[in-house]
């Protein structure tokens, strides 16, 4: 009877051994399947398109294929992202991305910066704002943020003033306390402000759209700072903040090669912000 025991214990002990070393396999296996090999990452025309085909490229050169995909316009961008269509974006600043959450119900985060892309004021009738007329026409942005940093700057340019204690992410037209020249303010999705030049006296465009209008920066009458706080991010979904192939790309992003790059290509547009 000792030797069939003996038999018993051993294939237990076998068996034991079997599931633990399943186990230890499985769990090898999870960080594997949860680091991806490829990426989408979605991006609007402009300066974030270049600069992330860029970082594509350095990206493969670590094993990492990143997908661009370019959207025509920034809501779609981030309900793209928020459905699980794409992986992550990177078009925007935080301000942009804390309205869509705010109206849409969505977690989603900044998980890096990039760069500084300085909203600037357009004209082709006028040289100077000092030249503009009485119930002149300016378009500005329509989104949220975009419209509020907007408004911002033509305050910072004395064209009108906002009622005291207006937050300037928040503001709006109906904000505006004095408006010394009775500017007639239209707003519009800001991919169409490049092709309103012709119709309104000013025209304040984000830099994105304003690059892929092939717009001259050296013709802006009046551009933002380096005070603004609209700096822009690469987003992702909150429960993917962690993700290290996320990070990876992240870390990709924010390497030299890429900060020369936007130096090289873009430093008449584009403040590097890492």
């Amino acid at each position: 009877m000792n030797w069939k025991k003996t038999i018993l214990i051993t294939l237990a002990a076998a068996a034991a051994a079997g599931m633990i070393s399943g186990c230890g396999d499985s769990k090898k296996d999870t960080p594997a399947a949860a680091e991806k090999k490829e990426i989408t990452v979605g991006v609007t025309p402009g300066y974030s398109e270049p600069i992330v085909e860029f970082v594509a490229k350095e990206a493969e050169k670590q094993g990492l294929k990143v997908n661009v995909r370019t959207f025509s316009d920034y809501v779609t961008t981030d309900q793209a992202l928020a459905s699980g269509d794409i992986d992550l974006n990177s078009f925007q600043h935080g301000p942009f991305l804390d309205a869509f959450n705010e109206k849409n119900g969505t977690d989603l985060i900044p998980i890096a910066n990039t760069y500084l892309a300085p909203l600037r004021i357009y004209s082709n009738k006028l040289s100077s704002l000092a030249d503009v007329p009485d119930g002149a026409k300016v378009s500005i942005p329509n989104d949220p943020s975009n419209g509020g940093r907007a408004l911002l700057l033509l305050e910072k340019q004395g064209l009108i003033k906002l009622k005291e204690g207006t937050n300037p992410v928040k503001a709006v037209v109906g904000d505006i306390a004095e408006n010394p020249k009775n500017l007639q303010i239209i707003e519009l999705e800001a991919a169409q402000l490049p092709r309103s030049l012709d119709d309104v006296s000013l025209s304040v465009i984000n830099a994105g759209f304003a690059k892929a209008a092939k717009l001259d920066t050296k013709k802006a009458l009046a551009v933002e700072d380096n005070t603004s706080p609209y700096v822009n991010i690469i987003a992702a979904r909150k429960k993917d903040k962690d993700n290290p192939t996320y990070q990876k790309f992240v870390k990709i992003y924010q390497s030299e090669p890429v900060k020369q790059f936007i130096i090289d290509n873009f430093g008449d547009g584009l403040v590097p912000v890492f």
